[in-house]
Protein backbone atom coordinates (compact mmCIF):
# COMPACT_ATOMS: atom_id res chain seq x y z
CA UNK A 1 0.00 0.00 0.00
CA UNK A 2 2.82 2.20 0.64
CA UNK A 3 3.71 2.91 -3.00
CA UNK A 4 0.20 4.02 -4.07
CA UNK A 5 1.11 7.40 -2.71
CA UNK A 6 3.52 7.92 -5.53
CA UNK A 7 0.80 7.92 -7.92
CA UNK A 8 -1.47 10.68 -6.03
CA UNK A 9 -0.18 13.53 -7.98
CA UNK A 10 -1.30 11.80 -11.58
CA UNK A 11 -4.74 10.41 -12.66
CA UNK A 12 -4.37 6.86 -12.57
CA UNK A 13 -7.47 5.11 -11.37
CA UNK A 14 -8.29 3.25 -14.22
CA UNK A 15 -5.05 1.14 -13.84
CA UNK A 16 -5.62 0.83 -10.64
CA UNK A 17 -8.83 -0.77 -11.37
CA UNK A 18 -7.66 -3.12 -13.59
CA UNK A 19 -4.48 -4.00 -10.95
CA UNK A 20 -7.11 -4.79 -8.44
CA UNK A 21 -9.20 -6.97 -10.44
CA UNK A 22 -6.47 -8.83 -11.93
CA UNK A 23 -5.36 -9.40 -8.08
CA UNK A 24 -8.67 -10.52 -7.01
CA UNK A 25 -8.89 -12.74 -9.60
CA UNK A 26 -5.66 -14.34 -8.52
CA UNK A 27 -6.53 -14.63 -4.87
CA UNK A 28 -9.49 -16.41 -6.59
CA UNK A 29 -7.09 -18.69 -8.01
CA UNK A 30 -5.04 -19.11 -5.04
CA UNK A 31 -8.23 -20.27 -2.78
CA UNK A 32 -9.56 -22.55 -5.72
CA UNK A 33 -6.07 -24.45 -5.44
CA UNK A 34 -6.47 -24.45 -1.62
CA UNK A 35 -9.74 -26.56 -2.12
CA UNK A 36 -8.76 -29.45 -4.22
CA UNK A 37 -10.82 -31.58 -3.57
CA UNK A 38 -14.28 -31.63 -4.94
CA UNK A 39 -16.13 -32.41 -1.57
CA UNK A 40 -13.93 -29.35 0.10
CA UNK A 41 -14.67 -27.04 -2.50
CA UNK A 42 -18.51 -28.32 -2.60
CA UNK A 43 -18.08 -27.73 1.34
CA UNK A 44 -16.26 -24.56 1.19
CA UNK A 45 -18.84 -22.74 -1.98
CA UNK A 46 -22.04 -23.69 0.11
CA UNK A 47 -20.43 -22.01 3.32
CA UNK A 48 -19.86 -19.08 1.09
CA UNK A 49 -23.79 -18.89 0.09
CA UNK A 50 -24.13 -20.25 -3.04
CA UNK A 51 -26.75 -21.82 -4.32
CA UNK A 52 -26.82 -26.14 -4.24
CA UNK A 53 -26.94 -25.89 -8.12
CA UNK A 54 -24.16 -23.47 -8.72
CA UNK A 55 -22.56 -25.47 -5.87
CA UNK A 56 -22.22 -28.79 -7.93
CA UNK A 57 -22.14 -27.32 -11.18
CA UNK A 58 -18.57 -25.11 -10.96
CA UNK A 59 -17.14 -27.82 -7.88
CA UNK A 60 -17.28 -30.32 -10.27
CA UNK A 61 -16.35 -28.22 -13.76
CA UNK A 62 -13.40 -29.05 -16.02
CA UNK A 63 -12.46 -26.24 -17.13
CA UNK A 64 -8.88 -25.13 -16.02
CA UNK A 65 -8.46 -23.43 -12.48
CA UNK A 66 -7.55 -19.64 -14.34
CA UNK A 67 -10.50 -19.77 -16.58
CA UNK A 68 -12.49 -21.32 -13.54
CA UNK A 69 -11.88 -18.20 -11.88
CA UNK A 70 -13.73 -15.77 -14.01
CA UNK A 71 -16.89 -17.53 -13.96
CA UNK A 72 -19.84 -15.84 -12.19
CA UNK A 73 -20.32 -18.16 -9.18
CA UNK A 74 -17.10 -17.71 -8.26
CA UNK A 75 -17.43 -13.59 -8.27
CA UNK A 76 -20.28 -14.51 -6.41
CA UNK A 77 -18.61 -16.14 -3.51
CA UNK A 78 -15.27 -14.86 -3.45
CA UNK A 79 -16.54 -11.10 -3.73
CA UNK A 80 -14.95 -8.12 -3.11
CA UNK A 81 -16.96 -8.13 0.32
CA UNK A 82 -15.55 -11.03 0.80
CA UNK A 83 -12.09 -10.16 0.49
CA UNK A 84 -13.04 -6.87 2.17
CA UNK A 85 -13.82 -9.10 5.61
CA UNK A 86 -10.30 -11.04 5.26
CA UNK A 87 -8.86 -7.87 5.11
CA UNK A 88 -7.26 -7.35 1.61
CA UNK A 89 -7.46 -2.81 1.26
CA UNK A 90 -8.58 -2.17 -2.41
CA UNK A 91 -5.98 -0.17 -4.47
CA UNK A 92 -9.09 2.18 -5.78
CA UNK A 93 -10.46 3.14 -2.27
CA UNK A 94 -6.75 4.04 -1.34
CA UNK A 95 -6.06 5.89 -4.20
CA UNK A 96 -8.89 7.90 -3.97
CA UNK A 97 -8.28 8.29 0.03
CA UNK A 98 -4.36 9.71 -0.18
CA UNK A 99 -5.53 11.68 -3.66
CA UNK A 100 -8.17 13.73 -1.51
CA UNK A 101 -5.84 14.20 1.22
CA UNK A 102 -3.75 15.36 -1.26
CA UNK A 103 -5.66 18.03 -2.53
CA UNK A 104 -6.52 19.36 0.98
CA UNK A 105 -3.35 19.58 2.11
Amino acid sequence: MGWIGYFALIETPSPLKRLEEWIRRRLRLCRWHQWKRIRTRIRELRALGLKEHEVFEIANTRKGAWRTTKTPQLHKALSKAYWLAQGLKGLTQRYCDIRQDWRTA
